[in-house]
C-alpha cells in the first residue's frame, strides 16, 4: 500500500512538474518585441547597407554619436534629401522612420537655415534617434547647427535637439557645398513644400 501512495504521489509531481514549465515559460518573442532600442551591431549594419559605405566608416560616426549620448539609439530613420543655400538655405526630405518591434512610418521633413553657406548636395540620410520611442514624437521641429565642406562626396554628421528627444542625422551626399549655418528641420506625417 505504501509503495502504491509512493507511486501515485511520484506521478503527480512527474505531472505536475511537467505542466509548469509550460505554463511558467517566458515568451521571448514578446519580450524582444519590447525592446526600446538598437544595438550598435545593428545600427551599423543597417546605416552601410543604407549609405552604401564602409561598415568602418559608419562604425566611427556611430560611435561617436553614441559617446556623445551615452546610449543606444531608441530608433533611427532612414531617408534620401535635398538641399542648397546662398546664405540663406532650404533642405527637403523623406524617409522610414523604423522603431523597434513596429512597422515603419513614413516621415517627411523641411527647413530653412542661415549662415555663412554655399553650395548644394543630394544626400542619403541615416538619422540615430535618442530617446524617441513613439512615432508620433516625430512630428515636430527639430533646432540644429551644421557645418558641411562636399566636393563631390563625403559623410558628416550633426545634432538636432527638441526636449529630451536628440536626432543625429548621418549624411552620405555628393555635390558641391561649404560653410556652416543654424536652422531647424520640421518633421510631418506628409509632404509640404512650405519650408516654415
Amino acid at each position: 500500500m505504501d509503495r502504491r501512495k509512493v507511486l501515485l504521489t511520484g506521478m503527480a509531481a512527474a505531472g505536475s512538474a511537467i505542466a509548469a514549465p509550460a505554463l511558467a515559460q517566458p515568451d521571448y518573442e514578446s519580450r524582444e518585441d519590447r525592446r526600446r532600442t538598437y544595438t550598435r551591431d545593428e545600427v551599423v549594419r543597417a546605416g552601410s547597407d543604407f549609405l552604401g559605405v564602409t561598415a568602418e566608416a559608419v562604425a566611427a560616426a556611430v560611435e561617436r554619436v553614441a559617446r556623445d549620448n551615452g546610449s543606444e539609439p531608441s530608433a533611427y530613420i532612414a531617408g534620401e534629401e535635398g538641399s542648397g543655400a546662398i546664405v540663406a538655405g532650404l533642405r527637403y526630405g523623406q524617409g522610414l522612420l523604423y522603431l523597434p518591434g513596429r512597422e515603419p512610418t513614413e516621415v517627411f521633413w523641411r527647413g530653412p537655415s542661415i549662415g555663412w553657406d554655399w553650395g548644394g548636395n543630394a544626400s542619403r540620410v541615416f538619422t540615430l534617434c535618442y530617446n524617441l520611442h513613439e512615432a508620433d514624437m516625430i512630428f515636430r521641429r527639430y533646432p540644429g547647427v551644421e557645418g558641411s565642406a562636399y566636393l563631390v562626396g563625403g559623410l558628416g554628421v550633426n545634432y538636432q535637439k527638441a526636449d529630451d528627444i536628440t536626432l543625429a542625422p548621418i549624411r552620405a551626399g555628393l555635390g558641391l557645398r561649404l560653410g556652416a549655418n543654424v536652422g531647424y528641420l520640421a518633421y510631418s506625417r506628409k509632404r509640404k513644400m512650405f519650408p516654415f
